[in-house]
């Protein structure tokens, strides 16, 4: 009788305690430039997620915690594969970075398509985002987490490319959003709803109502995607806007070694941004900011950009 009421209370202390599984990490490019080497995982109960973070959180805290990136893929794609090399070296700088879609394996398609292909594979949702953000709050509350009291939850960015990046723009109106990055994309004119299946819009109208700092990445005049984007720039007036373009067309530099020039200034936007890095601002703030400096790089402001 002692026996079986003491597994029946184990069964349920186990059952209460939730654990933290995760697949075999994996390092990319020496786990990327950044003073805390990154790793690639996926974690059981976050489904269709990818996590890039540093592979050694004990440096982290509650007082040095990691800000979110949230990501969303080109194509529609549900995996980052074509972004992994530009997310990792992101992690390697004190970052969480929460990519939708599975993670990428060898020989697996590129989501990098363009705003209407799918790039391969499985289709991906708007909400997948969402849910990113969900995990980042409860594996910061869950004591059973490696990342207990490691997320900086107060400060997060949706991101996204191409297909994701409307993906970010319909899920940037999230209170708990505090920077948005979107990357050769930009909303369509055809007004909102969603278009071809897992690509989401909405109404340029509803620009006017973002809560937080923008900026667009795009790819220059080749870049598909660079008449909306700098079409929903010009239209951000209540707050601070940034349009920046390097002439490489719709696939940026993302599958370059460590993300190329894009990673780098996707980065100094986050510092900024998320860590409040007085010194990455200088990238695009004063009248020679330091994009300027960097070959083939132009940028424009608007007025709320200090």
């Amino acid at each position: 009788m002692k026996t079986k009421l003491f597994m029946t209370l184990m069964l349920a202390f186990m059952a209460s305690v939730s654990t933290f599984a995760q697949t075999d990490a994996t390092t990319l490019e020496e786990g990327g430039t950044g003073p805390y080497k990154a790793v690639m995982y996926e974690v059981e109960g976050f489904k269709e997620h990818t996590v890039f973070a540093p592979k050694d959180l004990s440096v982290f805290s509650a007082k040095k915690a990691l800000p979110v990136l949230v990501w969303g893929n080109g194509g529609c794609a549900n995996s980052p594969r074509g972004h992994e090399k530009f997310l990792n070296d992101i992690a390697s700088y004190g970052y969480l970075v929460l990519a939708t879609g599975t993670m990428p394996k060898e020989g697996a398609p590129r989501g990098m398509g363009g705003m209407g292909g799918m790039g391969g594979g499985s289709q991906s949702r708007a909400e997948q985002q969402v849910e990113s953000m969900d995990w980042a709050f409860a594996q910061n509350a869950d004591k059973n987490s490696p990342f207990y009291q490691k997320i900086d939850t107060k400060n997060i960015c949706v991101s996204g490319m191409s297909c994701g990046g409307l993906q970010a723009l319909v899920n940037c109106f999230d209170q708990r959003v505090t920077s948005i990055m979107i990357c050769n994309s930009g909303l369509l004119n055809s007004g909102g709803g969603s278009m071809m299946g897992g690509m989401p819009s909405v109404p340029k109208e509803k620009l006017q109502d973002i809560h937080c700092p923008i900026i667009y990445i795009l790819g220059g005049e080749s870049d598909i995607a660079y008449a909306n984007g700098m079409d929903d720039f010009k239209r951000i007036e209540k707050q601070p806007a940034i349009a920046v373009n390097l002439p490489v067309g719709h696939g940026g530099t993302y599958s370059q070694p460590h993300g190329g020039e894009f990673a780098i200034v996707a980065r100094a936007w986050l510092d900024w941004q998320l860590k409040g890095d007085k010194e990455a601002s200088k990238m695009f703030v004063g009248d020679s900011p330091a994009i300027l400096k960097r070959e083939n790089w132009t940028i424009e402001k608007n007025a709320k950009v200090k």
